[in-house]
């Protein structure tokens, strides 16, 4: 399997930019045993493990690290995959983000209650009942 370009160099940058700012990663980078190629299908081998279809980009990039840094991890077998990256939305500071509504939902009225034959209560005294 060969990734895209695209792919690969999001990969690249993230690395290459953990080893300038983290000097304890930067020697697992330089390791003559691990390249980018092997780095790349570890992760799908491990995307694959999981059996789902959508990750964060912090998901991708820690399994890339751990690539580097787990001795234990061999050459891993080539997958036959496909990885899309997507970029964000552009940010548009006069607009506002579509807000989802919710369905609309028509109230069923209750039926009316059946009238019963009650005489009323009469609680007031009137001229005659003296």
């Amino acid at each position: 399997m060969k990734a895209s370009e695209q792919f690969k160099s999001a990969i690249e940058n993230y690395l290459s930019t953990l080893a300038q700012s983290d000097a304890v990663f930067a020697p697992n980078l330089a390791k003559a045993s691990k390249n980018i190629e092997s780095c790349l299908h570890y992760i799908f081998a491990e995307v694959k493990k999981t059996g789902l279809c959508a990750f964060d980009n912090q998901e991708i990039y820690d399994m890339a690290v751990k690539y580097y840094t787990d001795d234990t991890i061999g050459t891993p077998a080539p997958i036959t995959c496909k990885a899309v990256v997507d970029k964000p939305a552009e940010t548009d500071l006069f607009s506002q983000p579509e807000i989802p509504t919710p369905p609309v939902q028509y109230a069923v009225p209750a039926p009316a209650p059946a009238k019963q034959n009650v005489k009323p209560v009469q609680t007031t005294l009137a001229l005659f009942d003296l």
